[in-house]
């Protein structure tokens, strides 16, 4: 038997979160057993502890869409016990049991190896959202984004993605212009590295003209919506805005014009369902290029028990970095 985080549904159709034991009979199939030493908190995971929001399809459910830790028993001859894993995304903590438990059964596809010099704990403050933003910056770099070329806007900086986004950016050198609606993170996104701090106000009303002063030399955007409509707009002549995320609305409220007229990039960037190879390129490039001290002023540490709340926190967009949940706390 062994702690877990269990969602279920009463015959209303309301979802109750709370910590259950669990018999390790009741992980559902799969080739590798972890035993899982951390996961964290994403968006997602708020809507899955909660409202469900689509996302869940059968109850009793155990979400938690990340998890780290170390193999226990396997069926593949990729890994063995003892190997320290990591695991993001493939719809885990959603349709198939996830990571708030001690014990995670899941497919090997699944898995990357853990890069040297991280542990799993620091792989639970990067998670979803530290790969979602290394992906975004590889995105940029790969249509010829360079720290020479002038500020790049991170959206929703003070965010799991932002935060993140913007520790790796400013560490390769580049400008970091952080929009927060949030005035009291200020403090903390110029310890992540922002060089200047832009109110949200300044970027989320919608203007007529399809194109204004060319701003920005690449853009992570977590906001979706009207402001990246507007920020469409103020890029420079060739750059690209990486789209990470919809907390402004998934609508676009824009104009073809700065594609045709300045040959502005828009890049979607999905982690759930992305190729192994981008992955481990991905999570070798966090080892080299995340300063995992910059980790630190992210990481709000928290239990199992302490879920059921703060999944309703980040649905309320009052969680600021990264949580990191020990699950055997």
């Amino acid at each position: 038997m062994f702690n877990a985080l269990v969602v279920e549904k009463n015959d209303e159709g309301k979802t109750h979160a709370a910590l259950r034991q669990i018999d390790i009979d009741a992980l559902p199939q799969g080739d590798v057993l972890v035993a899982v030493d951390y996961s964290t908190l994403n968006y997602k995971d708020g809507l899955c502890i909660g409202p469900g929001g689509g996302l869940v399809r059968t109850y009793p459910h155990v979400p938690g869409i990340d998890f780290a830790g170390t193999v226990e028993a396997s069926q593949d001859p990729r890994y063995a016990p003892g190997d320290k894993v990591v695991l993001t995304g493939w719809r885990v903590g959603e349709v198939h049991w996830g990571g708030y438990a001690q014990k995670a059964r899941v497919k090997a596809d699944w898995l990357v190896p853990l890069p040297q010099g991280i542990s799993t704990r620091d792989a639970m403050a990067v998670g979803t959202a530290g790969l979602t933003s290394m992906l975004a910056v590889m995105a940029l770099e790969d249509h010829g984004m360079r720290p020479d070329q002038g500020e790049v806007l991170v959206t929703g900086a003070a965010g799991g993605v932002g935060s993140v986004a913007t520790a790796i950016l400013a560490n390769l050198g580049y400008q970091v212009a952080a929009v927060t609606g949030r005035p009291e993170t200020a403090e903390y996104l110029t310890g992540l590295g922002a060089s200047r701090i832009v109110a949200r106000e300044e970027l989320n009303e919608t203007v007529k003209r399809p194109l204004e002063a060319e701003t920005w030399a690449g853009c992570v955007d977590a906001v979706g919506g009207a402001m990246l409509a507007r920020v469409l707009g103020q890029m420079k002549y060739g750059a690209s805005v990486a789209a990470v995320g919809l907390a402004g609305g998934s609508g676009l409220p824009a104009t073809v014009i700065p594609f045709l007229l300045r040959g502005v990039n828009l890049l979607g960037i999905d982690s759930v369902m992305r190729p192994y190879a981008d992955r481990v390129r991905a999570w070798e490039r966090i080892a080299t290029d995340l300063p995992m001290d910059k980790l630190e002023a992210m990481i709000q540490p928290t239990t199992l028990s302490d879920l059921p709340q703060l999944g309703a926190d980040i649905l309320a967009g009052k969680v600021k970095g990264r949580v990191v949940v020990d699950v055997n706390a």
